[in-house]
């Protein structure tokens, strides 16, 4: 079959988000073909170029979410007035209040909002065919028009009281973030040379990259598979920049709206966690269509550090292995560590990870500090390796070149986060083999599953005695480390990721009709757009005509031609 994969800021560029997940899916599932669709979210991004791809990848298309050139279309009295009403209907679905008067019936807060969301969804739908008969929408969504329109939605009796307050600036910040989170509407994706030719749409994230698989479903009927395994909602919340309570409100419930229409449009939700699962649930995912797929991760790198016995690592050294970021809580971890070395002595903690960006820089830097200033008779530096019991290093230096070395250098590992997603450093630990003392944070507690201690988050005093407590158990250490190597073998290994999406696109694709007219020599319609028994070697895979069948089997026959249409953005066929 032929899946059209729909990325944001991710594969197949080399500086992607999840590209590596999405390259080994791909890899994995050789017997289908994969139309790559991507976003990118910035210049330095698109010119870092993209990595390697396999001969699955019969095509790429890619457009800059981060900018977009004014289209020059000209609209008419017809088209201002169709895009005016249009906008209009998703400013005031998002001005809306969340609930009616207290004097209402219970019920009426939940046909007010289902009302808002189909208001919002015709909203979105019609802009996006609007775009597809102009040619696009860019120069409408820049356009005082969009201001005015979002301006008396939010003056309309009924508003929430944050948009009622919204001041111009307010407003103008709004509509410039509508017209990026809307650019998608205006690409040249959707038609029958493009989304419309795929089996089926598979979008490895919300927000922005499903947006093409609503509008692929909206105008074709092409079945959507979400997967996220941080959700883009949350992802909002936590890093939504200090504003106005205007703009907070009316960006909180546009992203709500849009995840709650990708729920419910979507065949089948994947969320990566159970902690994930929740958050999907509480935003309006039915429960019918969620399957848990935690990310596949290659074990092989750490397969010798595994099978090593525990006592060939220092017994005495406490592990931190990650990104260098405030959200690391690298600061309870230190004061920890104080409390340790009072019942442990001769206990060193290696702290191994590269600072993230200009922040996780200065937190470094803190963090070194805080260490001279805890153990300031111990060494003549926050480096003195050896002297000082805390040490900071990098992976890929000569002492630890790869992220396997790291793990082996210590029989215990620590998590001192206070926002986690799905703990990927842990899982590493896992498949080394090493006992791990986590803080409750994220997919935690999910993932260890019993193999590892788990502690209240900013909890110094916590964390130091479950590390002391398994310093000084060599065996319960080593029960934990097996324990937990045999659980991540099970669930977080790259076969057992790739197995579940094949099943889910052979499900998906089992209960969806037919949708296309595409016949065989016999009159018979062709189930798949490429399907898997053309890439598979044998008599029935010589050259032949589109839609011709072979001697055997009759239903195995050669994806049709495709013409490719001019685009405004990046494409490549292979």
């Amino acid at each position: 079959m032929r899946i059209g994969l729909l990325t944001e800021g991710g594969y197949p560029y080399v500086s992607g988000d999840a590209g590596l997940w999405c390259d080994r899916l791909v890899r994995g599932l050789d017997q289908h073909e994969f139309d790559v669709y991507a976003l990118s979210r910035d210049e330095r991004q698109e010119d870092a170029g993209w990595v390697p791809l396999p001969p699955q990848v019969s095509r790429v298309r890619t457009a800059p979410l981060w900018t977009a050139e004014e289209d020059g279309v000209g609209y008419g009295r017809r088209t201002r007035r169709r895009f005016t009403e249009y906008y209009g209907d998703l400013a005031a679905a998002l001005c809306a209040t969340a609930a009616t008067g207290p004097a209402d019936p219970p019920g009426d807060a939940e046909n007010a909002s289902a009302m808002e969301a189909d208001r919002f969804a015709n909203a979105l739908y019609g802009l996006a065919e609007l775009a597809r008969d102009e040619g696009g929408l860019v120069g409408a969504l820049r356009s005082e028009t969009a201001v005015r329109a979002l301006e008396r939605a939010c003056r309309a009796p009924g508003a929430q009281r944050p948009a009622r307050e919204a001041r111009v600036p307010d407003l103008l910040t709004v509509a410039a973030h509508l017209e990026r989170a809307l650019r998608p509407l205006s690409l040249d994706w959707y038609d029958d040379a493009g989304l419309g030719a795929v089996d089926l749409c598979h979008a490895a994230s919300g927000g922005p990259a499903a947006l093409p698989g609503l509008l692929a479903r909206h105008f074709f009927d092409v079945p959507l598979l979400v997967t996220e395994y941080g959700v883009r909602l949350r992802t909002h919340y936590l890093t939504a920049p200090r504003t106005t309570p205007a703009i907070r409100a009316l960006l909180a419930a546009f992203h709500g709206r849009l995840a709650a229409e990708t729920y419910r449009r979507a065949a089948v939700i994947t969320p990566g966690n159970g902690h994930a699962r929740r958050w999907q649930e509480r935003c309006g995912a039915d429960r019918a269509k969620l399957r848990t797929v935690y990310p596949g991760m290659d074990a092989a790198p750490f397969a010798e550090v595994g099978e090593a016995p525990e006592s060939a690592a220092d017994p005495d050294t406490l592990l931190w292995v990650g990104r260098v970021e405030p959200t690391k809580d690298l600061v309870s971890l230190l004061h920890a560590f104080a409390e340790i070395r009072k019942a442990q002595p001769g206990t060193r903690l290696r702290i191994i990870g590269a600072p993230d960006g200009p922040e996780g820089t200065a937190y470094l830097a803190h963090c070194q500090a805080l260490a001279a200033q805890l153990f300031p008779d111990e060494a003549d530096g926050p480096h003195a390796v050896g002297h000082n019991p805390v040490s900071f290093d990098e992976i890929g230096g000569p002492e630890l070149p790869t992220a396997a070395d790291a793990y082996a250098s210590g029989a215990l590992v620590v998590l001192s986060s206070v926002i986690e997603g799905f703990p990927v450093g842990l899982v590493e630990a896992m498949f080394s083999g090493r006992a791990t003392v986590s803080t409750d944070v994220g997919a935690v507690v999910e993932v260890i599953g019993g193999t590892g201690l788990v502690v209240p988050p900013r909890n110094p005093r916590a964390l130091a005695e479950a590390c002391v407590s398994l310093l000084r158990d060599p065996e319960r250490r080593a029960r934990l480390g097996a324990a937990a190597r045999a659980r991540a073998l099970e669930l977080f290994t790259v076969e057992q990721n790739v197995s579940a999406f094949h099943g889910l696109y052979l499900e998906i694709l089992s209960r969806t009709p037919i949708r296309r007219v595409l016949l065989d020599a016999t009159g018979e319609p062709v189930p798949f757009a490429a399907p898997a028994e053309a890439h598979v070697p044998g008599r029935w895979t010589g050259p032949t005509s589109p839609l011709v069948p072979r001697s055997r089997p009759d239903w195995a026959v050669d994806p049709p031609v495709r013409a490719t249409a001019p685009t405004s953005a990046t494409e490549a066929v292979r």
